[in-house]
């Protein structure tokens, strides 16, 4: 008998046990509870008939300021980033020193935490409130434990650049300034960009922690207003807001984490 025949029988009784277990799960399921809690009528409601349900607050507040939220944090954080990634590798001591402890101070906390400081302690400490609230603390903590992240990315994306790169555009007589603004930086950014993307994804769902903070109504993400229309609502009592609120994080984040693959797989041909 051929070893891919044998390989093929070998397979025969995984399928089967995965096949029981399917199987099983789903005559023990209670369907017609799964489908009252998890996606009732009046959240989810009937599109073919023109009744959206909650669909219509969840995507224009909710889904609309992740996504805001979600683009500041990000941009914030990617220039925090590039500053304390090049003071990490500075010919500097202080600033070398400057850039790994902001780095490793703000990694080693929970986003939670940094929120929490940034919207509540540091009021009560200085009395004194933020301009635009404690949602405005909220993306301040997410742009620094955001920024952390990045800059080892993009501490590792400089150091990856050939060297010869460095020596050939000096030789050309362009300043270093010049030449890591010029030459360097663009090829680090060619290369960091799937983890760049991962990071935007990880931020994203971090956005569900500014509940924390304190909101208005208007300024609710998607979790934020899931949760509210659970507690009280035309959902209230079901699931099912959390349901919706699942699934358009899966809309916004499954094409991101696709184009990652894509990217991954584009690169390792290119070497």
């Amino acid at each position: 008998m051929k070893r891919s025949t044998k390989q093929r029988l070998t397979h025969v009784p995984l399928y089967l046990v995965l096949l029981g277990v399917a199987a099983f799960l789903y005559f023990r399921t209670d369907w017609a509870a799964i489908g009252a809690n998890f996606f009732a009528p009046e959240g989810m409601g009937r599109p073919w008939a023109g009744e959206w349900g909650t669909w219509p607050d969840l995507i224009t507040i909710g889904a609309f300021n992740t996504i805001k939220y979600t683009v500041i944090a990000f941009g914030g954080g990617l220039a925090l980033a590039v500053v304390l990634a090049l003071m990490r590798l500075s010919p500097l001591r202080l600033y070398r020193w400057m850039g790994t402890s902001v780095v490793e101070f703000f990694r080693s906390l929970p986003v939670i935490v940094v929120v929490l400081t940034l919207a509540f302690g540091v009021p009560i400490a200085f009395n004194w409130q933020w301009p635009g609230g404690s949602i405005q603390a909220g993306l301040v903590a997410l742009i620094l434990v955001g920024g952390a992240y990045m800059a080892e990315t993009l501490r590792a994306g400089i150091q990856a650049v050939p060297k010869g790169q460095t020596e050939a555009a000096r030789s050309l007589g362009m300043s270093s300034g010049r030449t890591m603004i010029t030459v360097v930086l663009p090829q680090a950014f060619r290369i960091v960009i799937p983890p760049l993307t991962n990071e935007f994804v990880l931020l994203l769902k971090d956005t569900s922690l500014l509940f924390v903070a304190g909101m208005m109504i208007d300024q609710r993400e998607l979790a934020t207003m899931a949760n509210a229309m659970t507690v009280q609502g035309a959902t209230a009592g079901t699931s099912t807001s959390f349901t919706q609120a699942a699934m358009l994080y899966l809309v916004i984040t499954l094409p991101l984490t696709q184009l990652v693959s894509w990217m991954e797989r584009r690169q390792q041909r290119a070497r």
